[in-house]
């Protein structure tokens, strides 16, 4: 068996989490996952003010109070912090031991940063599977530092080290895969934006990270260490089974795992079996993500109180709009939030939002000329006006795209601690991706009656973002609504609950082992998180905003 603990979910995660997991009970091996598209364009601005950057400063600052535990407990320490220099942080890292008097071993894997081949983008990283960090810890590495890997891959290279898998025992990799990705996002496994977190009996003020115990078969139990608060059951670990994934096949460039073999079985308190994962060779192609500066952007909020809040609106946007004259801004998008209460006992419940957010490629037209025709407004507009914050100059924003190229043309390396560089082949065999067909549907439920109700009464959801497209996952606890769920919510059901989405592209993608459904929402990002398209800009609400949704729900599920 094999103990993998979790330490980090992004880049900014609990500081202390680290200390947490090597104090906390036994462990093999610590991950830390740092890097998502949003980290990889604030790492490349990092790189353009200096070179010697790119990577994950934090990760850095938490060995200096922790490398001497791993070292003493014998944990391995496998990390993405190196960004978009690996071998930097590879550097920095020995360094530190050096000085702390730490004896440890030291190596990184890169090859994934492919900017060159794309030009105008700021960052563009192939994303690599497990091998070269298998490679790393098969050459004694006690510190393994990566660039752009998937998450996931934090895990398979670490399992493949220790069970001695080749890259074709697909079943295995598979459940690895499922694992790492259940580990990858922290305290989401253990109770972390839980859909039911509010139940009784649950303390999630402080949730522990993750553990999971993975045997040589792949199969595995997702855990925590004991004392650590939040909770682990079959809801939390499906939740973030469905997080941030799209249809049956979750393809990846290490397996591509069947999410519709995985099995999850309670065993004791704090614990969930995973077993029964299926896994198929690896698509020929690697994901490459690009980040490149989209403009710039500005935002206005308007603070609408009391009555008339239509009209308010309304005459605020006639005058900055006539403010701006002939050129305007070229995009301009206003929303208005009817969040204010009818005879409300505070001003701030009194209130609506109305958002203005403006881009262009010229700074000038969404800095001095917004900012100046809104100001400009305070004592010629709608009674009670005033502005959340004052605007600013405008700020820079991002475009995420996702690029695809032949995994023979990626230098895959790893760097051993000795300095050897060994290239990492690609796959031997490959399968292209392809749409699985539709699992099985449950039988209906018998007619009954109905009680007009939240959806999230009787399901959970948890929903995240991938670039420009978003996922909600959506699951039932009991089989009857699962019967129930698996006929009502239909893509186009969906579109009627969360009109956003309607006029886009909607896919259902049918679990039954785990009795959910995944949806994937087509563009409903934009140009992904950095360019901030929409109020949510990474999707992370949808699944709560169709959990609030009234439905007839059948009553004996109430």
């Amino acid at each position: 068996m094999l103990r993998i603990g979790n330490a980090s979910g992004f880049y900014g995660d609990r500081f202390g989490a680290m200390r947490e997991m090597l104090t906390g009970g036994p462990l093999d091996v610590v991950t830390g996952d740092y890097l998502a598209e949003l980290t990889m364009l604030i790492l490349g601005r990092d790189r353009l003010k200096d070179p010697g950057l790119g990577y994950a400063r934090t990760f850095l600052r938490q060995l200096e109070d922790t490398l001497g535990l791993a070292h003493d407990r014998g944990v391995r320490i496998v990390a993405n912090a190196g960004g978009l220099n690996p071998a930097g942080l590879a550097a920095a890292v020995r360094e530190l031991a050096d000085r702390v008097g730490v004896p440890v071993k030291v190596a990184h894997v890169e090859g994934d940063d492919l900017t060159p081949r794309f030009p105008g983008v700021l960052t563009a990283n192939a994303y690599l599977g497990g091998a070269g960090i298998t490679a790393c810890l098969a050459a004694g590495a006690d510190v393994v530092v990566t660039g752009r890997v998937t998450d996931a891959a934090l895990v398979t290279g670490a399992t493949a080290w220790r069970f001695g898998w080749g890259p074709e025992a697909y079943d295995e990799l598979a459940g690895a895969v499922v694992a790492g990705h259940v580990l990858e996002c922290g305290t989401q496994a253990t109770g972390g934006n839980y859909a039911f977190f509010a139940e009784a009996g649950r303390d999630v003020r402080r949730p522990g990270f993750p553990v999971a115990e993975i045997h040589p078969d792949g199969s595995s139990v997702v855990t925590k260490h004991d004392g650590t608060g939040g909770f682990v059951d079959i809801g939390t670990v499906t939740a973030q089974l469905l997080y941030e994934t799209g249809g049956v096949r979750y393809a990846g460039p290490d397996v591509t795992a069947r999410l519709d073999t995985v099995r999850l079985e309670q065993d004791g308190p704090d614990r969930v079996r995973i077993s029964g994962v299926r896994g198929e060779a690896p698509p020929p192609t690697l994901k490459v993500g690009l980040n490149r500066l989209g403009g710039w952007r500005n935002e206005v909020v308007f603070v609408l109180t009391g009555l008339d809040i239509e009209a308010k609106a309304r005459l605020v946007r006639e005058q900055l709009e006539d403010a701006l004259g002939k050129q305007p801004p070229a995009e301009m998008r206003w929303e208005l939030a009817r969040t204010e209460h009818r005879d409300a006992d505070t001003e701030e419940r009194a209130a609506a939002y109305l958002r203005l957010v403006v881009r262009d490629q010229d700074a000038e037209k969404v800095g001095r000329a917004v900012s100046s025709a809104a100001i400009e407004l305070a004592l010629g507009s709608y009674p009670g006006f005033h502005v959340t914050a004052p605007p600013g100059k405008g700020a820079p924003y991002g475009v995420f795209e996702a690029a695809y190229v032949d995994a023979g043309d990626v230098p895959h390396t790893a760097v051993l601690p000795d300095g050897e560089r060994v290239a990492v082949p690609p796959p031997r065999r490959t399968r292209a991706v392809q749409d699985a067909e539709p699992g099985p549907l449950p039988e209906p439920p018998e007619p009954g009656p109905t009680r007009r109700a939240p959806l999230g009464l009787v399901v959970g959801a948890r929903s995240g973002d991938k670039g420009g497209d978003a996922n909600i996952g959506v699951w039932a606890r009991t089989e009857g609504a699962w019967r129930w769920l698996a006929h009502e919510l239909t893509a186009e059901r969906l579109g009627e609950l969360l009109p956003e989405t309607a006029e886009l592209t909607v896919v259902r993608h049918v679990l039954p082992n785990l009795r959910a459904l995944n949806f994937t929402v087509a563009q409903i990002l934009g140009e992904g998180v950095a360019a901030q398209a929409r109020f949510d800009p990474q999707g992370k609400a949808l699944g709560e905003w169709l959990r609030a949704r009234h439905v007839d729900i059948p009553e004996a599920l109430l």
